[in-house]
């Protein structure tokens, strides 16, 4: 039977979305669906007409799957059941999405995002009784019942990269050098990326630090014999009173940073290090998807197709034992995957001797 199904991007954007879209319209096609991808998330729905194209096979050759970020648009703002409007008030506008939905005359929609994104996709199927599918993509990798989201391999590559290149110029001038990278509530990031880019220190939200705890490693450090040190962390790590830090942008929204500024002058003043820091910040969600993010959003793109075509909704594809699942879209989104105290790279971090501010 044919069917005709949307595919939308939702919430941060992350490499790998387009290499998702592309293996369902590929699929798709080959069972004879038509697929309409719909622009900048739920927000095209809210347009009249829905803002929305068809997708070909024709424009989703091997090139594609090279690209970052995501051709169809994506949001990460707007409430659609608390829609922020001009004068300040809030709206319900999830009536206006379902219509929209409905006008494309569609059977199933795909989803791809993240915890907060399938929460408000999945109260959207249930109050409109539409058919909804989740590919999980997250840089943080921090949603449940799945190991990898698409987009977190890319971000953990570009962070190891970052210390590649910080590590000569940190001993070409007796340097401490700290990097922080994106990680809103989970470390996997700055704990991945800083084991396999040979850290000296790693500090993550789920571990409470200590100054004296990286000054004496620091210590250590040069009493080795070395004259530098590596220090990663994860934007969502507090200050030692348990502040949180955030940068307020000119539209007024809060985001979390400077945690990498304030780590460097106290360091500086406890050690007598000269230190610098290089926060990545979007860096790490641009560019050419890795091979994993590619191979990862293929295969769950197929499986999405395949719960349509199985009738099996209100599910999302999840990576689970070297193979993809599919679970229950609310049990992904109810289950936080942050980092366990027990956690193998916890346990790795610390048979290595880095430091994890503890």
């Amino acid at each position: 039977m044919s069917k005709k199904i949307g595919i939308l991007t939702s919430g941060g954007d992350c490499a790998g979305l387009n290499a998702v879209i592309r293996s369902v319209v590929h699929y798709a096609d080959n069972l004879g669906w038509e697929v309409y991808g719909i622009l900048n998330g739920t927000h095209g729905l809210l347009s009249d007409p829905p803002r929305a194209r068809k997708l070909t096979p024709e424009e989703f050759d091997g090139t594609i799957l090279r690209h970052g970020g995501t051709i169809l648009g994506t949001m990460n703002k707007g409430n659609p059941f608390a829609f922020p409007m001009e004068d300040g008030t809030t709206k319900d506008l999830s009536d206006d999405i379902l219509a929209g939905i409905a006008k494309l005359g569609l059977d199933s929609i795909i989803g791809i995002g993240g915890d907060g994104s399938f929460a408000i996709l999945k109260q959207l199927a249930d109050r409109g009784g539409f058919n909804l599918v989740g590919v999980p993509k997250t840089i943080d990798n921090d949603l449940g019942c799945t190991e990898m989201s698409v987009g977190f391999d890319t971000a953990v590559t570009v962070a190891t990269e970052a210390l590649d290149r910080l590590q000569p110029t940190a001993a070409s001038h007796d340097r401490v050098m700290i990097l922080e990278v994106m990680g809103r509530d989970a470390g996997h990031i700055a704990l991945s990326a800083g084991i396999a880019g040979g850290a000296d220190i790693i500090l993550i939200p789920e571990i409470p630090y200590t100054l004296e705890s990286i000054a004496e490693k620091i210590a250590k450090v040069k009493e080795s014999g070395r004259n530098f040190a590596l220090i990663v962390v994860s934007e969502a790590v507090k200050c030692e009173n348990g502040q949180a830090l955030e940068k307020e942008f000119a539209d007024g929204q809060k985001r979390l940073g400077g945690i990498g500024d304030y780590l460097g002058e106290k360091i500086a003043s406890m050690t007598g290090s000269e230190t610098r820091v290089t926060v990545l910040g979007h860096v790490q969600r641009g560019g050419q998807p890795t091979y994993t993010d590619r191979m990862i959003a293929t295969a769950f793109g197929v499986h999405a197709v395949d719960l349509i075509r199985n009738g099996a909704y209100g599910r999302m594809v999840a990576w689970q034992n070297r193979k993809v699942v599919d679970v229950k879209i609310e049990d992904a989104i109810a289950t936080y995957q942050d980092v366990k105290p027990d956690d193998t790279l916890v346990h790795t971090a610390r048979s290595l001797g880095i430091c994890l501010g503890d």
